[in-house]
Formats: C-alpha cells, structure tokens, sequence
C-alpha cells in the first residue's frame, strides 16, 4: 500500500476554506494519513505554493512528526511544547500561515506534501528555515505523498 494524504477540510484539488487562509482564522488544516513504510521513523511536512508571483512560497515546514502519529489536527501548530518541530516559514514564522494570493491572481495551488522519512529526527539549527529543513528530509525520504487544495483571494 503506497502512502497516502488527505484532509477532511478541503478535496484533492479543491479551494481550501476560509478559515484556513491567513484572511480567515488562520487554522492549519487537519491532514490525515496512511500506508507508510514499514521502515518509517518519522515524517516530515512542507505546504507549498508553486503559484506565487516571486517562485515557489513555503507556508509551513514541520519534521520529527512520530512514526506512530497517522494525522495532525486542526491548530496542529498551537499544540504544546512536545508537538513536532514547526520551522520558519516564509513569511518568518515559525508556524502555519495560511493561503494569501495577491488579490486578482487566478487560484492558487496549495501543496501539503508528507514525507515518510527513515530517521527518528532531523537535526536541524534553530535558525533554519524550511527549505534547509526540507532538503535535509529529501535525503530521507523513502516516500511521499500529497494533497493539493487551492485558494484565490476575492
């Protein structure tokens, strides 16, 4: 069974609600998933926008998510000190932040993308953001799986 990724707030290639954009409540979005390798050690999280104006605009990085651990709740990034490491996203914070298209763009395409990775933990410096963090879990992966929802801002 290959690995598999799904949020039960927004379908595959669906618009992502409100609340989940940064205008909203900006709440990260539940994600469920399943069929990880039996070697998995633990997984590692990006939200990608390949759409935005200036290049791909990263919007959450999370790492060191427990092998056991099948999803992340709503609010996932406000959960307590023993929750995954969440890293700078672009926008230099160190949580989710939400969709947030320049107004009159065409929607954009949000991209979670979960990688089951064959460490326990990634080491990466505090002051790393998530594209070094995510480079690290490249090395590591042994597989991949996404969930893409869209956004546009009216």
């Amino acid at each position: 069974m290959a690995l598999t990724l799904i949020s039960k707030a927004f379908a595959q290639n669906e618009p992502i609600p409100a609340k989940y954009a940064r205008a909203g409540e900006n709440l990260f979005p539940p994600l469920a998933w399943g069929g990880a390798p039996d070697e998995t050690r633990s997984f590692a999280l990006v939200v990608e926008d390949p759409d935005a104006p200036h290049g791909t605009f990263r919007h959450c990085g999370i790492a060191n998510i427990p092998a056991e651990w099948t999803a992340l709740g709503e609010s996932a990034d406000t959960a307590p000190e023993h929750a995954p490491r969440f890293y700078r996203n672009d926008f230099g914070q160190a949580r989710y932040d939400g969709p947030q298209p320049p107004p009159g763009d065409r929607p954009h395409r949000y991209i979670f993308r979960l990688a089951a990775l064959d460490v326990p933990k990634l080491s990466i410096p505090d002051a790393a953001g998530i594209s070094a963090m995510w480079a690290e879990a490249k090395k590591h992966t042994l597989e991949e799986a996404t969930v893409t929802g869209t956004y546009q801002t009216r």
